[in-house]
């Protein structure tokens, strides 16, 4: 004999029953022999188990998720520290170089070393008479220091056929870029665009367009400031040639 729903009487569903119990805190205190009958599908099996017994492998489950976070936090943590590390060395390096017309050597090769870089140059322009025959001086065409004043951050991408890019020519093949303006405050405030430093690899994925160029922003600042000493004092007017 099959059993029908009376007329008129309200049918039950899932979502009624599960609101009852999230609104219901002591349910399950007044009737605690439920909680032992419970059974649950087991995430990884057909077997049945406990209401206690998928609660506890839950929280193990979230337990090793977090496990996970902290080991990347703190790998992350040890990746800072060295390239902070790598970032000191670097810097006091170059500020212990009493030479000035040493520095841009200097700095290209510490870079390197630290840093892994497989390949690195720069131009400078605008520098005092002294060094006007250096290497790092040679003459750069006009757009290459047009695009090097427009720069507001580093540039990193695909090896486009920049300029910049032949400065690394004896080093073998460039795919991927990172071009880093140089600069210096003149009184008043106004920034000085007085070189480029850049950075290039083989890897066509060692610098993309979507990489944060914070890091490299601060290498920027600090080869600026160590550069400087090589140009003409900002006022008397035979900066930027």
């Amino acid at each position: 004999m099959s059993t029908t729903t009376p007329v008129g009487t309200p049918v039950i569903g899932e979502q009624d029953i599960a609101h009852f119990l999230a609104t219901t805190p002591g349910f399950f205190e007044r009737h605690a022999e439920l909680l032992a009958t419970i059974q649950l599908s087991h995430p990884h099996g057909a077997r049945a188990v406990s209401l206690q017994e998928r609660q506890a492998e839950m929280l193990r489950d979230k337990i090793k998720g977090l496990e996970s976070k902290i080991m990347e936090m703190i790998r992350n943590g040890q990746e800072n520290v060295g390239i902070a590390d790598r970032l000191h060395r670097w810097t006091t390096t170059l500020m212990l170089t009493q030479d000035a017309a040493a520095v841009p050597a200097v700095l290209l090769r510490e870079l390197r070393h630290e840093f892994i870089i497989p390949q690195a140059g720069l131009r400078l322009w605008g520098v005092g008479e002294a060094h006007a025959g250096a290497e790092f001086a040679q003459a750069v065409g006009a757009d290459v220091k047009s695009f090097a004043a427009s720069l507001s951050s580093p540039y990193c991408g695909v090896n486009s056929g920049f300029e910049a890019a032949r400065w690394l020519a004896e080093d073998g093949p460039t795919a991927s870029l990172a071009l880093i303006p140089l600069t210096r405050q003149l009184d008043g405030g106004a920034q000085q665009s007085f070189g480029l430093l850049v950075l290039g690899s083989p890897d066509p994925t060692r610098y993309t367009a979507e990489m944060g160029t914070e890091f490299l922003a601060r290498i920027g600042d600090i080869a600026s400031a160590a550069l400087a000493r090589l140009l003409p004092a900002a006022g008397d007017g035979s900066g930027g040639r």
